[in-house]
C-alpha cells in the first residue's frame, strides 16, 4: 500500500479507503439480530482483507442502512491504533437532533471516538449555513472534539462545485468528500481550493459514480487495454498529488484486487495514461461529433433549479462513459443542452 498526507490531519492516508456502503446486509436499520450471519462474516472478511494489505481506513455513514451497526461487532475486536475510522452524518436544522443521531453512531460502532467525522451532503448553501451557523452541527462536532470524542471535522458533498468551493473557503473543514474522476473533472476548482487550504481530499466512488467500472462494457474494455477501466480510472485519479484516497466500495473481499493492480503502476502513468486517454476521445468524438462533445454539459440546469435536485451533469457524464445513446435517450441531455 502507498500513503499520502491527509491534508491538514497529518493523518497518513492509504491511496485507498474501504467504503462501507456496498457490504451491508441493508439500506435501512435493522435490529443485529435480523442480520443474517453470512452478511456479517462477508462484512468482517473484507474488514480482515482490507487491513491485511494495508487499506486501514474504514468509512462509513449513519445514512448507509446497517453498515455502522455491523461495523460495531468488528472494530472494537481490532487494534484501534491501527485505523483511521470515519462516519458522516446529515445535518439538521436542529442541532440537537444532529447531536442524537451521533451519538447513535457511536452506539452503532462502540467506539470511545473517531478519527473522521463528515458532514454528510452539504450540497446547497442552506445546508452549509445549518452547519456553520451560532449553534449549528458544527458547535456540536467542536464540543466532541473538545471532549477527544472526535479527531477531524469534514463534509461530503454531492452538490455542485460553487458550493462545495464556499464550503472549503469557510476554512472550517479539515478535509472533503467529492466526486472527481475521469468521466466527472467538474470539481477540479474545488480540490484546488481544498489544496490551498491544506484540506484531505477523498474521491466518493469512483469505480460505481464513475461508470460502474465493476461491470464495464466490452468496448471501454478495449478502449483501456493494457488496463482494466478500473485500473484506468484509479490511475487516472492517483495520478493528481492533490487526490488523497479512493473509495474502493468494496462489496466482498475479492473487491479489493483488481485496485490493487494500480499500485505499481503509479510511477508511470505519465508514460501510460496518455494514449489510453487519447483513445477514449476519438472514440466519443466518433461517436458524439467534437462539438456535441465539447459541449454537451453546456446549459444544463444545475441541482437547484430541476425538481428534486438532481444533479444532471453527474448523471448524463456517467451515462456517455456507458454508453452515448443512454444519455441521449434516457437523461435527454441533447434536448437539454
Amino acid at each position: 500500500m502507498q500513503y499520502r498526507r491527509f491534508g491538514r490531519t497529518e493523518l497518513s492516508m492509504p491511496v485507498f479507503s474501504c467504503g462501507g456502503m456496498r457490504y451491508q446486509h441493508r439500506w435501512q436499520d435493522v435490529p443485529l439480530r435480523e442480520i443474517p450471519a453470512d452478511s456479517q462474516a462477508n462484512l468482517e472478511a473484507t474488514i480482515r482483507q482490507a487491513l491485511e494489505v494495508g487499506i486501514n481506513h474504514i468509512e462509513t455513514a449513519r445514512g448507509y442502512g446497517s453498515s455502522e451497526l455491523q461495523l460495531g461487532e468488528i472494530l472494537p475486536t481490532l487494534p484501534r491504533d491501527q485505523m483511521i475510522v470515519q462516519t458522516k452524518i446529515v445535518p439538521t436544522y436542529n442541532a440537537q437532533e444532529f447531536e442524537s443521531t451521533l451519538e447513535q453512531s457511536f452506539k452503532n460502532l462502540k467506539l470511545d471516538y473517531i478519527d473522521l467525522l463528515g458532514l454528510h451532503g452539504i450540497n446547497t448553501l442552506e445546508t452549509l449555513d445549518q452547519c456553520i451557523r451560532p449553534g449549528g452541527c458544527l458547535d456540536v462536532v467542536r464540543k466532541f472534539q473538545q471532549q477527544g470524542r472526535i479527531r477531524h471535522a469534514g463534509f461530503s458533498t454531492h452538490g455542485p462545485t460553487d458550493v462545495i468551493v464556499k464550503a472549503i473557503d469557510t476554512n472550517q473543514f479539515d478535509y472533503v468528500n467529492l466526486h472527481w474522476y475521469y468521466i466527472n473533472q467538474f470539481n477540479w476548482a474545488a480540490i484546488e481550493a481544498a489544496h490551498r487550504h491544506d484540506l484531505g481530499v477523498f474521491i466518493i466512488s469512483p469505480s460505481d459514480k464513475g461508470g460502474k467500472l465493476y461491470t464495464p462494457p466490452q468496448k471501454l474494455v478495449d478502449l483501456c487495454y493494457p488496463l482494466s477501466p478500473m485500473v484506468f480510472n484509479d490511475l487516472f485519479c492517483l495520478s493528481h498529488p492533490q487526490v488523497h484516497t479512493l473509495s474502493i466500495g468494496a462489496s466482498r473481499p475479492e473487491d479489493l484486487e483488481e485496485h490493487l493492480k494500480t499500485l505499481v503502476l503509479l510511477d508511470r502513468a505519465d508514460e501510460i495514461l496518455p494514449p489510453i486517454i487519447e483513445r477514449l476521445e476519438q472514440a466519443a468524438i466518433a461517436k458524439l461529433g467534437e462539438t456535441w462533445f465539447h459541449t454537451w454539459h453546456v446549459g444544463l440546469p444545475q441541482p437547484h433549479e430541476t425538481p428534486g435536485g438532481v444533479n444532471i451533469p453527474v448523471i448524463c457524464g456517467s451515462a456517455i462513459w456507458r454508453s452515448p445513446m443512454t444519455c441521449w435517450t434516457t437523461a435527454g441531455c441533447g434536448t437539454i443542452s
